[in-house]
């Protein structure tokens, strides 16, 4: 039986239960946190890493003569150098779909909270606009109803598929747009077919070279000024200072991400600088995945991965 190693194990948040992998181990090391260096030493003696967004490099792995398997507790694979990992013959594995619900009801939430102006009735409401006004209702803001309007999805696999499910029974009408990059062998329309159309945008792809500011200022300005663009994927696949730019300037109907190219973002951002201003906006500290549901399938996956390696290896 292996001897396994969790480096960030607060990466999965509270009251999560580790059974699963303890049972599928020979012994179990449980860090909270790790860095890159501390990892080289913890792992020293494991056939096992368990991790979310340490950062293994080539180096560090180089020195790992010991370690066969990574498990990443997500299913990015960015923080970890693969190609040293083959080199090593360290087998790298990933879990998916493990937060499907979680996310797409997070992206339902921030379609819905953009389309009935939340952020700016919220604060207007805090202000004590509400208290104040010589009529019953507040009705500064126009809303959107969702029924008969366009979603356009970037990305068709399961979570935007279980997206655009739920946007159905809004009686929304749901496009999905060819893959960015691929457009010429993808029978889907492009993005900048789909554009003038859109009422709201929901990105469920990766960040790659071809979806890198895939929403830049240029086809801001091709789209609705009551565009609203949400972005539960990853930072960067928005322009995000071009968006903000846009949406102070009436060019977009809001916007709300759950990402941001930094995280967590020390040094500040934009769109938190311009969560004061009464905008239409959003920003959520990306939590989109972290139901209790969806971090302890993370585990039940995590030790299916342990399950079929060691299955590999007999």
């Amino acid at each position: 039986m292996p001897h396994a190693v969790i480096l960030d194990a607060q990466s999965l948040g509270p009251e999560i239960d580790l059974t699963a992998i303890k049972e599928s181990v020979s012994q179990l090391e449980v860090f909270e946190q790790s860095t890159t260096q501390q990892a080289l030493e913890r792992l020293a003696d494991a056939d096992i890493a368990i991790v979310n967004k340490v950062v293994l490099d080539g180096d560090t792995l180089r020195q790992l003569p010991k370690l066969k398997l990574i498990c990443v507790l997500a299913t990015g694979l960015n923080n970890i150098d693969t190609k040293a990992a083959s080199e090593q013959q360290i087998v790298v594995k990933n879990v998916n779909a493990y937060g499907t619900a979680s996310v797409s009801q997070h992206t339902l939430m921030l379609m819905l909270s953009l389309a009935n102006r939340l952020p700016r009735y919220q604060r207007d409401v805090a202000a004590g606009e509400w208290q104040r006004s010589d009529f019953f209702c507040l009705q500064d803001y126009p809303t959107l109803q969702l029924s008969g309007k366009n979603l356009v999805l970037v990305g068709q696999g399961e979570l935007g598929t279980e997206v655009a499910r739920l946007a159905e029974a809004f009686g929304m009408q749901v496009h999905f747009a060819a893959r960015p990059g691929n457009e010429a062998n993808d029978q889907r329309p492009s993005l900048d077919e789909l554009l003038p159309d859109a009422d709201i945008i929901s990105f469920h792809c990766p960040l790659s070279d071809d979806t890198k500011h895939l929403m830049n200022r240029h086809r801001l300005a091709n789209a609705k000024p009551s565009l609203l663009l949400v972005n539960c994927a990853r930072g960067g696949i928005i322009d995000e200072e071009a968006a903000l730019e846009a949406l102070r300037n009436g060019q977009l109907g809001g916007l709300a991400v759950d990402v941001l190219p930094t995280e967590p973002p020390r040094d500040g951002h934009p769109l938190l600088d311009a969560l004061s201003e009464g905008l239409n906006l959003l920003v959520t500290p990306h939590n989109a995945w972290i139901t209790p549901e969806a971090r302890q399938n993370i585990v039940s996956l995590t030790a299916n991965n342990i399950g079929e390696w060691k299955s590999a290896r007999e």
